[in-house]
């Protein structure tokens, strides 16, 4: 029986990339006998011209290309959930539109799960050349401080660009919260894992429309989602400068029964207040991260709206 395997492509901003990334594919990834591919691209609002490339793909190949189209954009990880829930084949792969993940690598990611008995085999990039350096500092510390404080494993340089049965993908489908972060939520439903590795590719054309402070908020979101260590930072940090108080507060006291008044020090009091200010503002801000997620999960506001798909 005939097996499929389903690509799936969010995109945004990419009408320069699509026909380039199916043209390749189509040329170099050569399956076995008995596999087919169908491919679902995931147009997340785009504001160029992605959704014509991908309804004349779709008119040229009815049968192999779907597509869906958001009413705006609702950002990468709906695309991807959205990807996932329309995906039909046997194996789904993930993939970006700008060929930064190279499709030469899926029948040996196929291999690993029909011969070698994997559920999923990802993909890690073991060089990031071509990044602005900050940027490449920063990822790496992000990887560093969530592997530190979070009980799912994300190797640094992981990609989302991976291969999955079919009970992988319904596990990922079943995890529902609206806010998504891919890279744990992969890692957190578990499974036999294997992961391949590569050199970074650039883009193909086009660019990125992950700026810095997107990949900030992308990060801030991974950590709250994936690890409530900032919260138990928070109430040990509080203990601690309470006891601080304590002490002080008894040092004081002690220093005016024997020695009488104390010397005016306004700077230093000033220095304190302000130091105890921003601790207390950081430490707000930290619960109300978690808050907000709350807030908004229990809207129940769906992930994304599709306004057309075929």
């Amino acid at each position: 029986m005939n097996k499929v395997l389903s690509i799936v492509v969010p995109a945004y901003n990419e009408e320069t990339t699509i026909t380039t990334f199916f043209d390749t594919v189509e040329k170099v990834v050569k399956l076995p006998a008995g596999y087919s591919i169908e491919y679902w691209f995931i147009d997340d609002g785009s504001k160029d011209k992605t959704a014509d490339v991908v309804r004349r793909l779709n008119a040229q190949y009815p049968d192999r290309v779907h597509y869906v189209l958001f009413s705006r954009n609702f950002g990468k990880e709906a695309a991807l959930y959205a990807g996932l829930q329309s995906a039909q084949g046997d194996y789904v792969a993930v993939m970006d539109a700008d060929l930064q993940d190279p499709p030469e690598m899926l029948p040996e990611m196929l291999n690993g799960i029909e011969n070698d008995g994997y559920d999923v085999v990802g993909t890690i990039r073991t060089t990031r050349e071509g990044e602005p350096p900050i940027r490449s500092f920063f990822a790496e510390l992000f990887y560093k401080l969530i592997n530190r404080i979070s009980s799912t494993p994300m190797p640094s340089g992981v990609r989302d660009y991976r291969l999955m049965t079919r009970q992988v993908v319904d596990a990922i489908l079943s995890l529902a919260e609206r806010n998504r972060f891919s890279k744990g939520l992969f890692s957190w439903v578990g499974f036999n894992t294997k992961y391949l590795e590569y050199k970074n590719i650039d883009r193909t054309a086009g660019s990125s429309s992950w700026s810095f402070g997107k990949l900030f908020a992308y990060s801030i979101e991974g950590i709250v989602s994936f690890s409530v260590v900032p919260l138990a930072i928070v109430s040990v940090l509080g203990i601690a400068i309470a006891l601080l108080s304590a002490i002080a507060i008894a040092f004081i006291i002690l220093r005016k029964v024997l020695y009488g008044g104390s010397v005016d020090g306004w700077a230093s009091l000033v220095s304190v207040i302000l130091f105890m200010s921003g601790i207390q503002l950081t430490s707000l801000g930290i619960v109300g991260e978690y808050i907000s997620k709350i807030y908004l999960e229990i809207k129940n506001r769906p992930i994304y709206i599709a306004k057309e798909s075929k």
